[in-house]
């Protein structure tokens, strides 16, 4: 029967960042920046990956995928939020509160998977040489792309599902950039033990799997680069991977700070930074670190130069 009398929440008002209006215009111009800069440099990888023939291994076919993802995240989060900057706050309609939920969530588990798979790649590469281009093949790396998306989709679904079900009530303020589930559960009048237990049993498959995978790749990774006997032979060695373990690391360090440890006595203003991290930054450095720390995408890149001068 008290069910009967609440009023039931069918939008939200994300608070986003309180400050002076010359603080939120100036943030939200950075902001613009960054979201075009990523765009068009995840889209340059993804055009330089399909075009160059060089660029045609399995390493950088998944860098491809990686820049789909990252494209996604920021598109989901970015355009909203610039929306919500310049007018302190903005009201978002409860269908498309989940939604914006299901996409971040989808694309960063499908993220965490792909990145498990990069670094199985650079562990064949390294410690089974010989046997890579059997192992690795063309067709093995659709599948294996396609199954990281299905899998980061059809998991986070399922949860999706669970949250689209929850009742929310009373006050409909969100204090955060974006919906997110920890913020957005804070709301819910109805249980969400079931929810939360999902939210576990999900970071199990989603976060600490993935990573024992990588955390045990690179162990094997390192131990085969240590016993190559020339310090050049090394060095190349673990130049193919350089810039993947920073990927990986810049990625797990955000995901484990906002989400694995505790946040208690955490304030709101560190919250809201530790996600621009990772939904905005991290998409922006990725392309970054693989341009710079890459000899074959600077070829590529110079390649495309000298044709597009040509004509």
């Amino acid at each position: 029967m008290t069910e009967n009398n609440l009023t039931i929440v069918t939008e939200f008002f994300l608070k986003g960042f309180q400050m002076r209006k010359s603080l939120r215009i100036f943030l939200f111009c950075l902001l613009l920046v960054v979201y075009c800069g990523t765009i068009c440099g995840n889209l340059l990888i993804i055009a330089l990956v399909s075009t160059s023939r060089i660029l045609h291994t399995p390493m950088y076919f998944f860098i491809s995928q990686l820049s789909i993802s990252d494209i996604l995240v920021i598109t989901d989060v970015v355009p909203n939020l610039l929306h919500i900057l310049l007018n302190n706050g903005g009201v978002v309609i409860s269908i498309a509160c989940i939604s914006q939920l299901y996409f971040f969530g989808a694309s960063e588990a499908f993220e965490c998977f792909l990145l498990t798979v990069m670094s199985y790649d650079r562990y064949v590469a390294i410690c089974n040489p010989l046997h890579y281009s059997t192992i690795m093949t063309s067709r093995h790396c659709v599948i294996l792309s396609i199954l990281c998306w299905l899998l980061g989709f059809s998991i986070i679904l399922i949860f999706i599902i669970k949250t689209a079900n929850v009742i929310f009530c009373g006050p409909n303020i969100i204090d955060h950039l974006f919906c997110d589930i920890v913020p957005l559960l804070e709301l819910a009048c109805s249980d969400t033990f079931v929810i939360h237990l999902g939210i576990y049993f999900m970071g199990i498959l989603v976060v600490i799997i993935p990573t024992t995978i990588i955390v045990t790749s690179y162990s094997n990774i390192v131990l085969a680069v240590l016993r190559i006997p020339t310090s050049t032979g090394r060095q190349k060695a673990f130049s193919t991977c350089s810039s993947h373990l920073i990927v990986v690391s810049i990625f797990y360090w955000t995901i484990f700070s906002v989400y694995i440890v505790p946040t208690k006595g955490q304030s709101s203003t560190m919250s809201k930074i530790l996600s621009l991290l990772y939904t905005v930054f991290t998409p922006l450095i990725n392309p970054i670190i693989y341009s710079l720390r890459n000899k074959e995408i600077k070829k590529a890149v110079q390649e495309t130069l000298y044709k597009c001068n040509s004509f």
